[in-house]
């Protein structure tokens, strides 16, 4: 008689591999999607990149050292190449990092430009959590009509930064022709593209989401009418659209007002893509059983729509969303380096690029283009993370691998 026993290994594989097809099979429509999207080793890579630049234009003014608008340059340090801190010199080590002290000049034998000569005998010794520059968070400045009706709200405001020396500045990717530290312009800037793409993002997305979802639900002739609006708006040429809208400005315009009319003008020419992705959904979905179920109970279309439909392509709304976030970015950037977008004393990735463009700073002030890499990344990462939430939510993409 053959041995019916099992032995205890091959029980806990199986009772193991058992509670994996449970779970799998439980598993709600989000958590099968970051499962997938986990055994992508590049999309996980990218994820851990978006986030650290996300985190450092959240907390951009506490690592920024100083502040970086025209308020705090440098009048000493005028294109300066980056400093670099350091444990050990000729002198020998230290337990805390320090820079050297230096000293710039002009002469006519290098046609008036900075010449800076570094002292070794001296140290300047980096401190972290320094108080410098006061910062706010949450802090808006209202403007009503009328100079009585305008008023603050004062947010919270700090004066701790990273890090900082006991004399003189330190400026770790340089400072431009004003004086103004690269470092904290940068880490602003993401900042500032962020919150841009961010707004135009949550325009399209609602505008997308309220015209996508009437025109798949209802059909006929009003499916037919916001079709029209949605390829008279598809036809529209983004750049001679801003060469008209930056005419329109005024020039007493505010950044902050710039800013905002900035972010509305891209969510309101970036909706019809995911819109017809919306519709196109609904008109599939809408003669399904569920849907009539939801009628007859006496559900709304609104309630039918938001509650039923929305809901069950959710996965691949937010593959939309994520991947629209590098196009508002690069559509910022594009108009801010031709001088259609954002301006000065705003810091943004466009009006960072700005500073590449001549001929003097390839040759002389190659520190110019640190914010370049960092654009590069910022955009990289939100392109390969859309790509890994994009096969994370297509439900085939298990049997392709």
């Amino acid at each position: 008689m053959a041995d019916q026993s099992v032995s205890p290994e091959l029980s806990a594989e199986a009772l193991a591999e058992q509670k994996r097809k449970e779970a799998y099979f439980t598993a709600s429509q989000m958590q099968l999607v970051w499962a997938r999207f986990k055994r992508n080793k590049t999309a996980m890579f990218a994820a851990c990149v978006l986030f650290a630049l996300v985190g450092m234009g959240l907390i951009a003014p506490f690592l920024s050292p100083y502040d970086p608008t025209i308020a705090g340059r440098d009048k000493d340090y005028q294109n300066g190449a980056p400093q670099i801190p350091m444990f050990c010199d000729q002198n020998g080590c230290s337990l805390r990092p320090f820079l050297h002290g230096l000293t710039r000049t002009r002469s006519a034998k290098t046609n008036f430009r900075w010449v800076t000569e570094i002292n070794p005998d001296e140290r300047r010794y980096v401190h972290f959590f320094v108080e410098g520059w006061e910062y706010s968070y949450f802090a808006y400045d209202i403007d009503l009509p009328g100079e009585a009706l305008d008023f603050r709200i004062p947010g919270f405001t700090f004066d701790t930064h990273l890090f900082g020396v006991d004399s003189g500045g330190i400026h770790i990717f340089g400072t431009d022709d004003g004086g103004k530290d690269i470092f904290g312009r940068t880490l602003h800037a993401i900042s500032t593209s962020l919150a841009v793409g961010t707004i135009g993002v949550f325009i399209s997305f609602v505008l997308a989401l309220i015209i996508g979802g009437v025109s798949g639900f209802f059909g006929g002739r009003i499916d037919g009418f916001f079709q029209m609006i949605t390829d008279a708006i598809r036809t529209v040429p983004p750049i001679p659209l801003f060469m008209a809208l930056a005419a329109f400005i005024p020039d007493e315009w505010s950044s902050e007002t710039r800013f905002f009319f900035i972010s509305i003008i891209l969510g309101f020419i970036n909706w019809p893509t995911l819109a017809r992705r919306v519709r196109t959904h609904l008109l599939t979905e809408r003669n399904q059983e569920y849907v009539l179920a939801a009628r007859l109970c006496g559900a709304s279309p609104a309630h039918i729509i938001a509650r039923h439909l929305l809901p069950s392509f959710t996965s691949y709304i937010i593959v939309d969303l994520v991947i629209s976030f590098p196009y508002m970015v690069l559509s910022e950037t594009a108009l801010s380096f031709i001088g259609l977008g954002l301006k000065d004393p705003v810091n943004s990735l466009g009006v960072m690029l700005q500073n590449v463009t001549k001929s003097d700073v390839l040759l002389n002030y190659q520190w110019y283009f640190i914010p370049v890499f960092f654009f590069i990344a910022l955009v990289l990462a939100f392109v390969f993370v859309g790509d890994g939430l994009r096969d994370a939510a297509d439900p085939y993409s298990d049997r392709k691998s």
